[in-house]
């Protein structure tokens, strides 16, 4: 089956969300409930998989989900660090257009000398969370947040450790989120070992267990090393990429990469067991996916595909298509369109991405994608990306600034160390120096097919002018369509996210009416979603869309809150 007609087989069998018996023997069709979706997201992960290419360590359960399922390879992340890509995940739209793309916005205030500050998206915009909500998924998410804004109380039925589509009415459709960290940057720091909260994992569903290690919550512990497992030896020989060193050094943090996939893995199959264990396999999709690139030095936070480009699998019910290749562009801000899609509803206008699969899938596949980076912790600076199937187009706005920034988190991984020991002592090769230089050219053009590390500029070279001006034209539409300016300072773009005041702007509290024994409930502030409770010891805040009834006596809590504005107090009032 070609890629095409498995696009349009995608887009006819997963229209309004009603999975359709499509057994071999052809019986009758019937209409049965709507599907479920779950998401397996993993931190820091380039394409470091079998299914994908790598077959340095073994996945058993993410090579299952590839053989059962469709690969799709070309997937890149909005950014190269993690909230501003899951920003663009939650709210459909690039992390430079709301003011997502500051990392670390509430933190660092010494070093920037800004105030805190969240993004802050037009007020139409809602969490897919909150709009899959409104249709009566149950939606969770387990455990990490990080969305460079608070998220709404409307957001989620649960988000917590214990998060779990277990926990929801019976026969309810659900949207679950597991997030595994194992595989994130910090897993390479010394000592080594693993965060103990991911042992969450087998307890899931049991809303009173609490796992503690020596006294302590395990998400403040970690297993040391000679207690963790080894999933592939430690004397494995590791292909290195050329721009790190290849010594003793770098190859303990290339195991460390392996073992903790391994573990990741491990974690992924537990949560994949209790799905089959409910007997959901197969009226649910599954998506597997990592937040943006690899966790080494020269990956993570920077916007060259090492950064950027990051597996995904997904898992269609019947194991359709299953052993296939989805090869189209898909960007982030494709997935909140996409979810509507699958769900027979129509993408939001404001959205800027474009389905890929469901109702709704665009007619056109992506041509380009497009990435940012800006301040990182301490350190700032203002780089846009665009990339064909093929070429890569970088603009630097600041390239007077060498490219390496001295983030002291990423300073803690043992290879950050030996580069930059290395680099004092003058003994790296002309490919790992390019990335101390201190300037950058201010246009950088790669072949990512013929040069897949981007070591290579072409920029200056005749015969690639046509490509450039292509690409370069199209980073100018973008800019344009999406409103980002990368040279206005954050101190403005605070000023103009907050209307031009000087303090973050807030919520206004909740009107509540009764009219003919129905709740009314409104908020001036434009955009704001509206939580409720009925019972003051719920799990979870309602989703108020429109009145409702109160058929007795009731205390009833309300809150409001705009992305991006300090929420609205706790409204607590007595009706009778």
């Amino acid at each position: 089956m070609n890629l095409k007609s498995t696009s349009i087989l995608i887009t006819l069998l997963f229209s309004l969300a009603f999975f359709m018996s499509c057994e071999s023997s052809k019986k009758e069709t019937k209409q049965a409930k709507p599907l479920n979706i779950l998401w397996l997201v993993t931190e820091d992960m380039g394409a470091y998989i079998s299914p994908f290419g790598d077959n340095t360590v073994a996945t058993p359960n993410l090579t299952r989900l590839a053989n059962e399922g469709v690969i799709f390879p070309n997937l890149y992340s909005a950014s190269g660090v993690c909230a501003p890509s899951r920003a663009a995940i939650a709210t459909g739209m690039y992390p430079s257009s709301i003011g997502a793309n500051h990392m670390r916005t509430t933190s660092n205030t010494k070093e920037t000398g800004l105030p805190k500050y969240e993004a802050v998206p037009p007020a139409q915009v809602k969490m897919i969370s909150d709009l899959l909500r409104q249709k009566g998924y149950y939606c969770t998410n387990n455990y990490k947040e990080d969305y460079q804004f608070i998220a709404p109380v409307t957001a989620w039925d649960e988000s917590s450790p214990y998060a779990h589509w277990r926990n929801r009415k019976d026969n309810q459709p659900f949207f679950a989120v597991f997030n595994f960290t194992e595989t994130h940057e910090s897993g390479l720091f010394e000592p080594y070992g693993f965060r103990q909260i991911e042992t969450r994992h087998y307890k899931s569903g049991d809303i009173n267990y609490k796992w503690k290690l020596n006294g302590l919550p395990a998400s403040k512990n970690r297993i040391l090393e000679e207690n963790n497992p080894v999933h592939i030896p430690k004397d494995t020989k590791f292909k290195v990429p050329p721009y790190l060193v290849d010594n003793e050094v770098t190859q303990r943090d290339m195991w460390k990469l392996y073992n903790n996939i391994a573990e990741m893995d491990k974690q992924v199959g537990a949560v994949l067991k209790q799905l089959e264990a409910d007997g959901l396999l197969e009226t649910t999709i599954i998506v597997f996916y990592g937040d943006h690139g690899g966790p080494l030095p020269r990956e993570k936070r920077l916007i060259y595909d090492s950064g950027l480009n990051t597996p995904m699998i997904i898992r269609f019910p019947e194991k359709m298509n299953a052993g296939t290749k989805f090869n189209e562009l898909i960007s982030f801000v494709d997935f909140a369109p996409t979810l509507l899609s699958l769900i027979g509803e129509k993408p939001k206008k404001y959205m800027q991405g474009k389905a890929f699969l469901g109702k709704y899938q665009s007619k056109k596949p992506r041509k380009y994608i497009h990435a940012a980076a800006d301040r990182f912790d301490g350190f700032t600076d203002a780089i846009r990306a665009v990339r064909d199937n093929q070429f890569k187009y970088i603009r630097n706005y600041k390239p007077e600034q060498g490219y390496y920034l001295p983030v002291a988190y990423r300073e803690k991984i043992p290879s950050m160390q030996e580069l930059l020991k290395l680099k004092n002592e003058g003994k790296l090769n002309d490919i790992q120096k390019q990335w101390f230089r201190e300037n950058k050219p201010k246009e950088e053009l790669f072949d990512c097919k013929n040069d897949p590390f981007e070591l290579n500029n072409l920029a200056h070279k005749p015969e690639y002018k046509n490509k450039l001006k292509e690409l370069s034209l199209e980073m100018d539409s973008w800019l344009t369509k999406i409103d980002d300016n990368p040279n206005l300072p954050e101190a403005e773009l605070i000023t103009k996210l907050w209307n031009g005041k000087k303090t973050k702007p807030e919520t206004a509290k909740p009107r509540i009416t009764l009219k003919n024994n129905k709740v009314v409930i409104s908020c001036e502030t434009a955009g704001a979603s509206i939580g409720y409770k009925r019972n003051p010891k719920a799990r979870s805040w309602q989703v108020y869309s429109k009145p409702f009834e109160i058929n007795s006596s009731k205390t009833l809590l309300v809150k409001t809150h705009r992305i991006g504005y300090k929420p609205s107090e706790i409204i607590t009032i007595s009706i009778k």
